[in-house]
């Protein structure tokens, strides 16, 4: 049973199943699956999850939506899944290690501002839906222009930039789920201009590898 993710209800137009609400969320119980709108945002993403692993047992989790491609990241209207997700807006620029305070510590590992997601479970999603595995990066504060895309990109060696991964995966991390994370690109990260986004190539995406994720035995 996977626990799916989403920040907003429109990267999801194609799930079906019964609605329910979860404390302060909405969500869909489907064949295979109980999905939740968990809001746009690390904390949204974090709260999410954390809230519904409390009260139910969680096999593995999934958070999906579009992204922002960086220069030399994936295609517009590509999915990939992301092996990888750095926190880019906690601590300094250099991230939190400069300041000595770890953002999680799990016995001896130390994460600062780099949070994996599950090795395993990505593996095993890269080989049976044949996708590219990237490095996400998370910021509340995304991109505005190109030069400042590109400047995170090349600072932090990141292909996609969005606003829940990283904290989606942090909270994994915490509590022991086995998370996985999928991205379709709709934009290059740092222009606004909508003329220049790929939104329906990007749902498209990801309703065609969802479906097949939902169809896999």
């Amino acid at each position: 049973m996977w626990l799916l993710l989403s920040p907003t209800r429109l990267e999801a137009p194609f799930l079906k199943g019964e609605p329910f609400a979860f404390l302060a969320w909405k969500g869909l119980k489907g064949k295979g699956f109980v999905y939740l709108e968990t809001g746009i945002g690390k904390v949204n993403a974090a709260m999410a999850l954390a809230a519904y692993a409390a009260k139910n047992p969680v096999e593995k989790a999934l958070l999906f939506g579009i992204a922002g491609a960086y220069p030399g990241g994936p295609a517009l209207g590509e999915a990939v899944l992301v092996g990888e997700e750095v926190e880019a807006d906690l601590g300094l620029k250099e991230g939190l290690e400069p300041l000595g305070f770890p953002a999680l510590a799990l016995g001896e590992r130390r994460y600062f501002n780099r949070f994996p997601l599950d090795s395993g479970l990505t593996q095993a999603l890269a080989q049976t839906l044949g996708l590219k595995v990237a490095v996400g990066l998370t910021r509340d504060l995304v991109s505005e222009t190109p030069a400042e895309a590109l400047a995170l990109a090349r600072r932090w060696g990141a292909s996609l930039e969005n606003m829940e991964g990283a904290a989606f995966a942090r909270a994994c991390l915490a509590l022991g789920v086995r998370g996985a994370e999928l991205r379709a690109v709709s934009n290059p990260a740092g222009v606004r201009d909508r003329g220049a986004w790929r939104l329906r190539e990007a749902l498209g995406a990801l309703e065609d590898i969802m479906g097949r994720l939902l169809a896999a035995p």
